[in-house]
């Protein structure tokens, strides 16, 4: 977890914004419930039911045996007496208007909440995600041509934009999720007990089991996500290569091989597609008949209280079923939070460790300014080993080069020529020896002002044709 904590630090320079979000979040829930409790005042109003009157809770209390717990049942009550003396104040056409207007408002209240919680959550995701990914590109640029050569570039690529893109699930799970789920939960929660125990206990009972069939299918398609994500970094990086390489495609003739490689990744990309499909399209008649089964089962037994015990009025029948099922979204919800938070660590592992590369070639302490080249610059005895080689490429190698002198390098291809005049830029530096200017080695200079002046004219006129 320590690359997710990593993530959560960059999120935490949006704390304004986090905090209007949670606010928000908070709010969206509270006015959820009270969007959903508003339903039991409209039914009875339109059913033309006495609602909630002492008579009515007397007779439920006495034949159910057990009261709800204290201080729901006064905040019941309360909310209860409230209502009724506003909707109840004159007649009915009166009353029905007056509890329409509450249910708008609420519904109204409820979406702008929603929306100014999704649009300050959006400015953090977004701007860590900025952050994150500026920070891996400015340390790109301070790593040397060695740590290039032995990085495949669509893989870099991948990590900085779809890698990145998984983060930003995780910040509003944290964040968000793990905040308002929790509380519409507790919300819709306390509504369902108070209106009747016994239906909330008997679906808690029944509501696990498809719970846990829907969490399944949701852990199976965040896996094959993982995946999806691999391949395509793999076709990226493919494709990187033939662009950027089609001169010696075409000139070797090798469009054949280049096509076959294409293809095969495409193919493994396809298979993959095809197996979550399988999962995703599964999912949705999946969740849907589960939940048409535990609602069944719910109104057979609600029906039981409402018909035969008596101890359940049809207005708060259907209010427990709007709340019992508005539970269903942000457990399911909260099943999956771990998931994104894994996939977040995960990314992050992939994101950091180009961040973390040290840069092998660095100033010396109390480096010396460059100055323009007055005589010579000398190699003496160079040795370069690339990291991952059994043998150096350059060994022991030491020459002379006058100001003014052209020199031709001539080699096998592979042979070293290109290494050697990489190492007069520092694009790599020396595995012993030293290269010198005018008796100082390079080492020494300042790295910045060595490139950006003192040598910059003679490599802008001798480099690339010395290269050729």
């Amino acid at each position: 977890m320590k690359s997710y904590f990593r993530i959560m630090r960059y999120a935490r320079k949006y704390w304004r914004h986090l905090v209007l979000a949670i606010t928000c979040s908070m709010m969206f829930s509270l006015t959820s419930g009270v969007s959903v409790y508003l339903s039991i005042p409209l039914l009875d109003t339109l059913f033309q039911e006495s609602y909630g009157t002492k008579k009515q809770e007397m007779t439920i209390q006495q034949q159910t045996g057990i009261s709800t717990p204290g201080f729901i049942e006064k905040l019941k009550t309360d909310i209860n007496s409230t209502i009724n003396s506003f909707i109840l104040s004159g007649d009915k056409v009166a009353g029905l208007l007056k509890i329409c207007f509450i249910v708008l408002t609420a519904f109204f209240l409820k979406n702008v909440f929603g929306y100014f919680s999704a649009y300050f959550m959006s400015v953090v995701e977004q701007g860590t995600m900025r952050d994150i990914r500026n920070d891996a590109y400015k340390h790109l640029h301070q790593l040397p041509l060695g740590y290039f050569k032995n990085e495949k570039t669509g893989n870099l690529i991948s990590r900085i934009i779809n890698d990145v893109n998984v983060v930003q699930n995780s910040i509003s799970a944290s964040f968000v999720s793990l905040i308002r789920e929790p509380l519409s939960i507790i919300v819709f929660m306390l509504m369902a007990v108070s209106i009747s125990w016994k239906l909330t206990l008997f679906s808690f009972l029944i509501l696990p089991f498809s719970m846990l069939i829907i969490s399944f299918l949701g852990l199976r398609l965040r896996k094959q996500a993982v995946f999806i994500q691999e391949k395509m970094a793999d076709i990226t990086n493919v494709l990187q290569e033939t662009i950027t390489g089609v001169k010696i495609v075409k000139a070797f003739g090798m469009e054949g091989y280049e096509n076959n490689k294409f293809v095969k990744e495409t193919q493994r990309f396809f298979k993959l597609m095809i197996r979550i499909s399988r999962v995703r399209n599964l999912a949705p008649p999946t969740t849907e008949f589960l939940s048409v089964v535990v609602g069944v089962v719910i109104i057979y037994f609600g029906g039981h209280l409402v018909l035969i015990e008596k101890s359940l009025k049809a207005s708060e029948f259907m209010g427990f079923l709007f709340a019992i099922f508005q539970l269903m979204p942000p457990i399911k919800e909260l099943s999956g939070v771990n998931n994104r938070i894994q996939e977040a660590d995960a990314a992050g592992d992939r994101i950091f460790e180009i961040s973390d590369t040290p840069p092998s070639i660095t100033n010396r302490e109390n480096p010396k300014p460059i100055q323009v080249l007055k005589d010579s610059i000398v190699f003496d005895h160079v040795t370069y080993q690339y990291e991952d080689a059994e043998e150096p490429v350059l060994k022991n190698l030491s020459f002379t080069v006058k100001k003014g002198e052209i020199i031709a390098l001539v080699g096998p291809s592979g042979g070293g020529k290109s290494t050697l005049v990489d190492m007069l830029p520092r694009f790599y530096d020396v595995t012993s020896g030293s290269i010198l200017i005018d008796g100082v080695d390079i080492r020494d200079y300042d790295l910045k002002a060595y490139f950006y002046f003192g040598t910059a004219q003679w490599l802008r006129n001798h480099y690339w044709r010395a290269r050729r």
